[in-house]
């Protein structure tokens, strides 16, 4: 296994310091690793101490197929029970959106969609990299994968970290979400994580040993 980064932000202060244009650094872990709070909160501290816009934190989520082409599957109702999976986001146009985050550096702004959960689908440009933005934190759930057209992430980012937090740790706090969100039983939630999130979470985990990195929650 990857060794384990004790600091993590100082280790990002450091490399932002090397005559790079831009760093772009991933962030795996399993569904409900607290990925999304941790990626925030590395980039609130690093722009506390060197300017604001120095970092930015960005998601996979807005790259989830829209039900539009969930529904143009050969079996629609396992593509939408399987939303979430690999095969259910659109790899090709993430690693393109990386490409223009690396070459957009120094140059312009540049968009990157995100999720609107109230309608279910994506939206375009919710968030922005400015131009002098210096280190880009993706964090994902298949930046690691190497299958289903994620294999062509990792050589779009500088290096890819996993967030290793105990699966049963991870399961519960997304039961939790689930719950809150969709008004779902304790029954209902464990059942969708059976049936879906518990098998992507397999997935992610398999990919760990490809990580430059573990972080420790």
């Amino acid at each position: 296994m990857p060794p384990v980064l004790v600091q993590p932000i100082d280790y990002l202060a450091t490399l932002m310091q090397r005559p790079s244009t831009r760093l772009l650094i991933g962030l795996v872990g399993v569904p409900g690793a607290g990925k999304t709070t941790l990626a925030a909160q590395w980039t609130s501290d690093l722009n506390h101490e060197h300017g604001a816009g120095t970092a930015v934190a960005l998601g996979m989520d807005g790259f989830h197929l829209t039900k539009a082409q969930l529904a143009q599957f050969p079996d629609p109702v396992a593509a939408f029970a399987r939303r979430g999976a690999p095969w259910t986001f659109d790899a090709a146009g993430f690693v393109s959106a990386l490409q223009r985050v690396r070459q957009a550096a120094g140059v312009a702004h540049v968009g990157w969609p995100g999720f609107e959960h109230s309608i279910g689908d994506p939206i375009a440009d919710e968030a922005l990299v400015p131009m002098a933005t210096k280190l880009v934190i993706v964090e994902g759930l298949y930046l690691l994968h190497d299958a289903d057209g994620w294999e062509h992430v990792r050589g779009q980012l500088d290096e890819c970290w996993y967030l290793d937090t105990p699966l049963p740790v991870a399961m519960d706090r997304l039961a939790q979400r689930h719950m809150q969100a969709w008004g779902f039983t304790r029954q209902q939630a464990d059942a969708r994580i059976a049936t879906n999130d518990g098998l992507n979470a397999q997935l992610v985990a398999d990919s760990a040993a490809r990580a430059d990195f573990l972080i420790c929650p």
